[in-house]
């Protein structure tokens, strides 16, 4: 599959590009642990699209590195696509670069502050949502099940207003 044929919303993509940026890592705290972002550039002969990168993938690559996602998803953040591997995606170096000079002398590509302060956004949202799920739970739940539950609950609320978009989405035709 070509960069230029991803869509948002789409899900089990297969592509491979090479990175031709990579941001500057994230850290914040989720549900007591600390996780690490970076955005960086995938490109191929027809395109480039946003690639996340999560946690280990943001120290495994480097720019100029090759690539390939498989089981990817493509979603979108502040109107533009976004592509990740995800929970049930895969993400390999199927190629070395050579990192550039400037990415050597750490002047990388920085993620955006909109994108670090969503980010931190995100992150107390979720904290919000584990607090209340805490308050409701019967005595004796573990924080193994108040997370479990609240990650379905942010998946629950996720789906109406990625419903609401796509209605709005056929309303501009």
């Amino acid at each position: 599959m070509k960069i230029s044929e991803l869509t948002t919303g789409q899900g089990n993509v297969d592509v491979e590009g090479t990175l031709s940026e990579v941001g500057e890592p994230k850290v914040f705290s989720k549900f007591g642990r600390e996780l690490k972002v970076s955005n960086a550039i995938l490109k191929d002969d027809s395109g480039n699209i946003k690639l996340t990168l999560w946690n280990e993938d943001v120290t495994k690559f480097k720019e100029g590195d090759v690539v390939k996602i498989t089981n990817g998803y493509v979603n979108e953040f502040q109107g533009e696509p976004q592509l990740t591997a995800g929970k049930f995606g895969k993400m390999e170096k199927v190629g070395e670069g050579e990192a550039s000079e400037s990415a050597e002398e750490g002047d990388q590509a920085k993620l955006s502050d909109d994108t670090a302060e969503t980010v931190a956004e995100d992150v107390a949202e979720d904290a919000a949502v584990e607090e209340a799920v805490k308050e409701e739970a019967p005595e004796g739940t573990s924080e193994e099940q108040v997370e479990e539950a609240s990650e379905e609950l942010e998946e629950a609320a996720e789906e109406p207003e990625e419903k609401k978009e796509a209605s709005e989405d056929q309303e501009d035709f």
